[in-house]
């Protein structure tokens, strides 16, 4: 009852540090969240697993988050490295992104899953790869680890790919597909 009355007192679960609680002072600062590879060198430094993943979360939906609420419960921080713009219109044909890059990268950083976004414009993040260094690498799709364009660059610093199953009936393609089907019906 004590410990009921106090946390209502204090504002109950509109007192902010229920939301960021604070955190113990360190001989370091923290890492500026923006700065993706700053965060992967203090969590290694710290002895944590860095993870990555990637794509082009052009609409995110539930597919998307699946994947990456997985790839973050496997290490200490996640990094989403995300298609640029051209990246994305060569993969995926023209009209697409449909949400410009700056605006998926603020979407994928606001989830609680992500702890960083960094956008790279080659169509595989080799070079994004190599400054980061993740231990472990994270994609979603019809893939295996051996036939991943990323794996041999992960071998060589002793990284390690992880490739999740998309949810059925999950699609970017598909939902604007949906949409434009919808709209064209509906005028």
């Amino acid at each position: 009852v004590r410990a009921a009355t106090d946390f209502v007192a204090h504002g109950g679960a509109g007192n902010p540090t229920c939301w960021h609680p604070a955190r113990p002072a360190s001989s370091q600062p923290a890492p500026d969240p923006a700065d993706p590879f700053a965060l992967a060198r203090s969590v290694r430094a710290a002895g944590g697993t860095v993870v990555a993943a990637g794509g082009c979360f052009d609409l995110l939906h539930v597919g998307h988050i699946g994947l990456l609420e997985s790839a973050r419960r496997a290490g200490d921080c996640l990094i989403v490295c995300l298609n640029g713009d051209a990246s994305v219109t060569r993969l995926k044909g023209p009209g697409r992104p449909l949400v410009p890059a700056t605006d998926r990268a603020r979407v994928l950083g606001a989830l609680g899953c992500v702890d960083a976004v960094a956008v790279f414009d080659e169509d595989v993040p080799h070079d994004l790869l190599r400054k980061l260094q993740p231990d472990i690498w994270v994609k979603g799709g019809d893939y295996t680890t051996e036939t991943l364009p990323e794996t041999e660059i992960l071998r060589s610093w002793g990284g390690q790919a992880l490739v999740l199953p998309y949810i059925a009936d999950r699609s970017t393609t598909e939902l604007a597909q949906r949409a434009a089907t919808t709209a064209v019906h509906n005028e």
